[in-house]
């Protein structure tokens, strides 16, 4: 490598230092813009996520507010609140999040004067292929963020999933975890669930049916039944778990040695059930300090002994009985030919 001369080195110094002087302004005005597009984007990141996350609080505490009253225990389940609240709140953090900083940075990219036509075409054909892979991802999570946003059902409901049903115990944006009847936990995919069934909504119907004999007093069954129905309707808790009155609708079934009356209410969501047993246990009682005989089912066996047939000890008739028949005839033995002397001397 030859020297580099004095002379030399002072040119190359003066022609980096007129470059210098002619583009610094243009570093310190690109500069400028992304260092106030990244303090832009940070402090509005930081203002929504915090009013978002406000937002989730105060509907946290209004779930707590009216927790252990009355309305708290029929319409508000604040676990329920909860979750749905915070799911809401993370998904819409997210999306706030990458709406904003993604921005930023294809502002930061713009101000370095770089093409950002292919970036953003091969940000889409990677996006195509990501999304295809992770198909069943996608649809678990929108699937679970619809459920969420549309209140479809929450932790403490009683749901038919269709793939499995049981008490919500956890709702998730990929997974629900349900606990079933006898004590197991189903995690069912969000994406997997094709139709809901929500027990646990609006009002639930309890159905009683009281078989009887045909010879009873409709009238008098009425009468007794809609004063039972007064008196439970009175008492705690079935008050509260009543949503209406407890009424006899009819006949549904007329036999020759029964008839069934139905007796319906309408009841708190998921009460249903013990509601029936109930109203079951009181008509019981009434009906037996009435006289009224429950009927149906296996026929109970008599108390009186049934009088004796003489015809009990003897055997059937036989056709071998009589020696005429021709299966008798059939059974006689064949009668061996005779050997006496004529035989022989022949």
């Amino acid at each position: 490598m030859p020297p580099v001369t004095l002379d030399e080195a002072a040119r190359q110094a003066g022609e980096a230092a007129g470059w210098v002087e002619q583009n610094w302004a243009t570093w310190v005005s690109t500069g400028l813009r992304i260092v106030l597009i990244l303090a832009i984007a940070v402090t509005l990141r930081f203002l929504i996520r915090r009013a978002l996350t406000k937002l989730i609080d105060r509907m946290n505490r209004s779930a707590q507010s009216v927790q252990g009253t009355a309305l708290g225990g029929l319409l508000v389940n604040a676990e329920r609140r909860r979750q749905r609240s915070e799911a809401i709140g993370s998904v819409l953090r997210s999306v706030a999040s990458f709406l904003i900083m993604g921005t930023a940075a294809l502002m930061v990219l713009g101000a370095f004067q770089i093409n950002l036509a292919p970036l953003l075409a091969s940000a889409g054909v990677a996006g195509v292929a990501i999304g295809f892979g992770a198909r069943n991802l996608v649809t678990d999570f929108l699937s679970g963020v619809f459920m969420i946003l549309e209140d479809q059902y929450g932790v403490g409901d009683s749901i038919d999933a269709g793939v499995a049903s049981g008490e919500v115990i956890e709702v998730g944006l990929r997974v629900t975890k349900l606990r079933g009847a006898d004590g197991e936990i189903w995690y069912v995919r969000n994406g997997e669930i094709k139709r809901i069934g929500n027990l646990s909504q609006g009002w639930a119907t309890a159905g009683v049916d009281v078989t009887v004999r045909p010879t009873e007093d409709l009238d008098a069954l009425k009468k007794l039944i809609e004063g039972v129905a007064e008196e439970m309707a009175a008492e705690e808790p079935w008050n509260e778990r009543l949503w209406g009155p407890v009424e006899v609708l009819g006949l549904t079934e007329v036999m020759i040695d029964s008839m069934t009356l139905r007796v319906s209410a309408k009841t708190m969501p998921g009460k249903a059930l013990g509601v029936e047993r109930e109203i079951r246990w009181r008509i019981k009682r009434a009906f037996d300090a009435a006289g009224i005989r429950i009927v149906g089912g296996v026929p109970a066996a008599s108390d009186t002994p049934s009088p004796s047939d003489p015809t009990a000890a003897m055997a059937a008739p036989s056709a071998f009985g009589s020696p005429t028949t021709p299966q008798s005839l059939a059974t006689t033995p064949i009668p061996q030919p005779s050997t006496g002397p004529n035989l022989a001397k022949n």
